[in-house]
C-alpha cells in the first residue's frame, strides 16, 4: 500500500504562514504609525486649566508629579481594553482621563459608573477641541508628562499598564533632584 499523504509545500507550513501573518500586521502597524501619532504635540504641556466631570480642576501649567493624560473615547473598541490598566495606574499616579467625542457629562457619570472608572478624573472633551490641542488624531493617546510640565512620552494606540508605568516612572527619575544635580 502506497503512501499518498503529500507534505505541504514551503509556503503552505502552518508556522510560515503564521509568521507571515505576524509580518503583514507589523507592517500595516508602522505603515499607520505616522497617521496615528499625527502632529502630536512635544516639548511643554500647554498650560490650560481643565475641568472633570465631577467638578476637579486640573492646573496643567503646575504640573509637580510624573502625570499621565490618557484622551480616549466611550465607542473605541482598544481604548475599552487599555481602560483597567489607565485607572489601575490611576491608584498611583496622576492621571487625567480625556474622553474626546463621547456625550456629556451625564453620559460620561453613567459610563466611567458602569465600567467601575474614577468619575473625578475624566474630563470631557465634547467637541474634540483637547483632542486637537494636543495634536491627537486617533485615540488612545497617552502623554507622560515630567514635574514641571514637560512632555516626556507619548504613544497612540494600545499601551501596556506596564509600558505606562515605566514611562511615569522614567518621567519622574529624570526630573529628580537628584538626577538633575547629576546632569550638571
Amino acid at each position: 500500500m502506497k503512501n499518498t499523504e503529500t507534505k505541504p509545500t514551503f509556503w503552505k507550513k502552518p508556522w510560515v504562514k503564521n509568521v507571515l501573518t505576524v509580518l503583514v500586521f507589523v507592517a500595516a502597524y508602522l505603515t499607520l504609525r505616522p497617521f496615528m501619532q499625527g502632529d502630536v504635540i512635544h516639548g511643554q504641556v500647554p498650560p490650560i486649566e481643565l475641568k472633570s466631570i465631577s467638578g476637579e480642576t486640573f492646573d496643567l501649567s503646575n504640573i509637580q508629579e510624573p502625570t499621565l493624560i490618557h484622551i480616549w473615547a466611550t465607542w473605541c473598541p482598544i481604548c475599552g481594553v487599555t481602560q483597567g490598566s489607565v485607572e489601575s495606574v490611576a491608584n498611583d499616579y496622576k492621571v487625567i482621563n480625556i474622553a474626546t467625542q463621547s456625550g456629556d457629562d451625564q453620559a460620561l457619570f453613567d459610563y466611567a459608573k458602569e465600567n467601575e472608572m474614577n468619575a473625578a478624573i475624566i474630563v470631557n472633551d465634547f467637541n474634540g477641541k483637547l483632542m486637537s490641542l494636543f495634536g491627537s488624531k486617533a485615540v488612545p493617546a497617552d502623554f507622560i508628562i515630567a514635574p514641571g510640565g514637560e512632555i516626556q512620552f507619548v504613544e497612540v494606540g494600545f499601551t501596556s499598564e506596564l509600558g505606562l508605568r515605566l514611562r511615569l516612572w522614567w518621567a519622574g527619575l529624570s526630573s529628580s533632584p537628584e538626577t538633575e544635580a547629576v546632569a550638571q
